[in-house]
């Protein structure tokens, strides 16, 4: 696995200013010649104006240059990659994103905004030269490519696919080593397909019943804590310890999240999928085998011939997803 620590741009690169935006946490880093400093990190801006979250950014920006004593006039580029989806008003990214815009689904959810959309690219755009926003799917796909688990003999895959798993869930997909983006930039919003019939999760997004709803990190929260379990990483250590109940959970956990890996593969012949995300990753020994199971021996032409692994750039891949953008 690449070290993001190591990194340096080339001798006498401008620096770039990379952005990962979640559901939960906002991650700023400086990156030039000399590598990756000044990281910061703070919860995702949802309260005031739909304007927060632009401005949050710029602020950290700053902070970040002043921490790794860089002037914010020489930021060349920055690279955002964000949670979505996006609506584009203008011709500008607007963030629609479930985790953070309440008006998606409304109080029901329990988001402390009304907001429908986020504003992102326009008041980047007003304080910076260059602004690149994609999705954070598309931002690690395009590190996988590059630097981790989706090349071969060190050339990036043609037809492969990255998947969060996380507070929320998304992918980024490439087919005929085409990165597929959409009409807004949403392709691969598969968190918000439905596998299975259920009428009593409320997805952020308004939705009932579709994927993110029923195994997303926050989604977890919600159906478990009334069973004892107030978060993924309490039902993990329950079953770990041997709780029937827990694993149970689990294993209809990743019997949804295997449906959408077996969509993935039977709509794109993709050869390997790298999953990643806080929930994956911290548990990635126990959830790796049961998704494979899922998927093992439906319609063998197609998947025998595809992989599942874990993101070979770990818990930074969100980190590397900004920097893949304007690296």
């Amino acid at each position: 696995m690449p070290s993001l620590d190591t990194f340096k741009l080339p001798a006498g690169s401008a620096p770039v200013a990379c952005v990962d935006i979640g559901g939960t946490k906002v991650a700023v880093n400086i990156v030039d010649e000399h590598g990756v400093r000044g990281k910061l990190a703070e919860p995702t801006a949802t309260t005031g104006k739909p304007d927060a979250l632009g401005l949050q950014i710029i602020r950290l920006i700053g902070q970040s240059c002043a921490q790794a004593g860089v002037p914010v006039a020489h930021i060349a580029r920055v690279g955002v990659a964000s949670c979505g989806p996006f609506v584009l008003c203008q011709g500008l990214v607007e963030l629609a994103a479930p985790n953070i815009c309440g008006g998606q689904a409304g109080p029901a959810r329990g988001l402390p905004n009304d907001w429908k959309t986020a504003l992102l690219e326009a008041p980047l755009r007003a304080a910076f030269p260059q602004v690149r926003v994609e999705n954070d799917g598309i931002g690690a796909l395009e590190a996988e490519r590059r630097w981790g688990a989706l090349q071969a003999d060190g050339v990036p895959m043609a037809h492969c696919a990255y998947v969060t798993w996380s507070t929320g869930i998304g992918t980024g997909l490439c087919v005929d080593g085409h990165v597929l983006r959409g009409k807004n930039g949403n392709a691969g919003h598969a968190g918000h397909t439905f596998v299975v019939s259920n009428d009593d999760a409320l997805c952020g997004c308004g939705n009932v019943g579709d994927v993110e709803s029923l195994v997303a990190g926050n989604a977890i929260a919600r159906r478990f804590a009334p069973q004892g379990y107030p978060d993924a990483a309490t039902l993990f250590v329950a079953a770990y310890a041997g709780d029937t109940r827990a694993t149970a959970i689990i294993d209809d956990l990743c019997e949804v999240m295997g449906r959408m890996l077996y969509d993935l593969i039977a709509t794109l012949d993709v050869q390997r999928i790298s999953i990643g995300g806080s929930v994956y990753w911290h548990h990635r020994d126990y959830l790796l085998p049961r998704l494979r199971a899922v998927v093992r021996g439906k319609l063998p032409p197609l998947t025998d011939g595809c992989e599942l692994v874990s993101a070979g750039l770990g818990e930074r891949v969100g980190d590397f997803g900004a920097l893949a953008l304007v690296a």
